[in-house]
């Protein structure tokens, strides 16, 4: 079978809505603009995450003039247009607990936006120009503020296994794609989580080498729609077919990846892999 692209989708605010794009440009830490900004505690640099805050889920966000501005919009406050400081004033900023460095703050009026659709003091910071963070894993790569890979990678092939298995349960709805936010979206070979087995693949100009399996949290029981919880789907599932002992035990759907080709990649591009696990 022909492996191709389906979908492509980056998150440009860390844990707000993503953006589906037709072709996208694709760097050594991921697709163009993805996890480019994110929200932080006022008080401590600490990232928002949809595992405290699920209402992020439904923030919309829109990158105009070449990355040069941000359109926000999100239900309860009013539509923000808000102009990008690529090296405003730094801030530290963390993850998990976990010191990043600085990042860029983006100044009072986005503050007062997030802070407001969150119900939390909160600040929009941006990579500072020159930010250099490695992944880890197989093939550790390089990031912006994602938690810890460049490219999540997923096919429908394993979110129809998984809903197959939701929906034998008897009391619980099929779940989408969209709950396990991935960037690139695969399809047309029909084994649940091929994608785990994919050690490299060339897709339009980009190469890709795999990182790791991508363990889950609470996120994918988020209504990424409406900013609601709306669990134990598909973590319930999942955890009876998909444990990671290697990894405390936690479930996985989906495949992290490094870039280790920069170029650019488009729906329907069919995808050579150059290695698998096992073959």
């Amino acid at each position: 079978m022909t492996i191709t692209v389906r979908e492509l989708i980056y998150y440009p605010v860390k844990g707000c809505a993503g953006t589906a794009v037709d072709s996208a440009r694709v760097l050594g830490t991921g697709l163009e603009h993805d996890r480019t900004f994110m929200v932080v505690d006022a008080t401590n640099g600490a990232f928002r995450s949809q595992r405290t805050h699920p209402a992020m889920a439904a923030i919309g966000v829109e990158v105009l003039d070449a990355g040069a501005a941000l359109a926000l919009s999100a239900e309860g406050v009013e539509p923000l247009r808000l102009g990008v400081v690529p090296d405003g004033p730094r801030r530290e900023v963390s993850m998990f607990d976990q010191p990043l460095g600085v990042a860029a703050d983006q100044g009072d009026e986005a503050a007062e936006w997030f802070s407001d659709a969150l119900g939390a003091t909160s600040r929009l910071v941006r990579v500072v120009p020159g930010f250099d963070r490695d992944g880890w894993g197989d093939t550790p790569g390089k990031l912006n503020f994602a938690d810890a890979h460049a490219v999540l990678v997923a096919s429908t092939a394993s979110l129809d296994g998984l809903n197959a298995r939701i929906t034998a349960r008897g009391d619980a709805a099929p779940v989408p794609m969209d709950r396990f936010r991935a960037n690139i979206v695969l399809t047309g070979d029909d084994e649940p989580h091929f994608e785990d087995r994919v050690r490299r693949m060339a897709l339009g100009t980009v190469e890709l080498a795999h990182s790791v399996r991508a363990t889950r949290c609470a996120v994918p029981m988020v209504d990424q729609r409406t900013g609601r919880r709306a669990g134990p789907e598909p973590i319930r599932t999942l955890s009876t077919y998909r444990r990671e002992p290697e990894y405390k035990n936690k479930v996985s759907f989906g495949a992290k990846n490094a870039v280790v080709r920069e170029g650019v990649v488009s729906v329907g591009d069919p995808v050579e892999v150059a290695e698998w696990l096992g073959r």
